[in-house]
């Protein structure tokens, strides 16, 4: 497809630059790791924004825009780097595909991190505050446990249910956003 056009479609434009700020730190510290310099970092970064921009058009709102952009970005970088190929400070392939991978899983931890503030926030305040009890620091099981009135055992499968019920919302609410698990 071709280029956007901002006067043409100012509502898509406003939901990149959007998607864009949100991103935008993650895919510079991604750089920093990969290029020699910052002035690297920003002249990649601003490579692979008009990339990214000229390919709009083709991204699937509703899909994750970080590691589209992501993508977009370590292309640049690669292709930057060729250039820089002669510099002592260049990473072996190898090393820059174990960063690249790293990248990915931060960004994927980020997503499951925001889905799991969403589960909770979504659960019952009751069970809630349970799971937030039991995950506060120098929390005693045993001690919980008693305030509840429950017996141990019968307060471990209490806590076990409630993790497997947050583990298939956040899940769930993965999969529908259509990011690779």
């Amino acid at each position: 497809m071709g280029e956007l056009d901002i006067t043409c479609d100012p509502e898509r434009y406003e939901l990149f630059v959007k998607l864009l700020l949100e991103h935008e730190s993650r895919v510079r510290a991604f750089l920093r790791g990969l290029l020699p310099s910052w002035p690297d970092v920003e002249e990649v970064m601003q490579e692979a924004s008009l990339v990214a921009w000229r390919k709009f058009s083709d991204f699937e709102q509703g899909t994750a825009f970080g590691g589209w952009f992501l993508t977009i970005a370590r292309y640049e970088a690669m292709v930057y780097r060729r250039r820089l190929a002669r510099s002592p400070l260049v990473f072996s392939d190898d090393l820059w595909g174990v960063l690249a991978s790293e990248a990915e899983q931060a960004d994927l931890d980020e997503v499951r991190q925001q889905k799991l503030e969403k589960c909770l926030q979504s659960m019952d305040a009751r069970n809630r505050d349970l799971l937030m009890q039991v995950y506060s620091p120098g929390a005693v099981m045993r001690e919980i446990a008693k305030t509840t009135g429950k017996s141990e055992q019968a307060f471990y499968k209490v806590v076990q249910r409630l993790r497997a019920a947050l583990l298939r919302c956040v899940n769930r609410a993965i999969a529908m956003e259509g990011c690779d698990v």
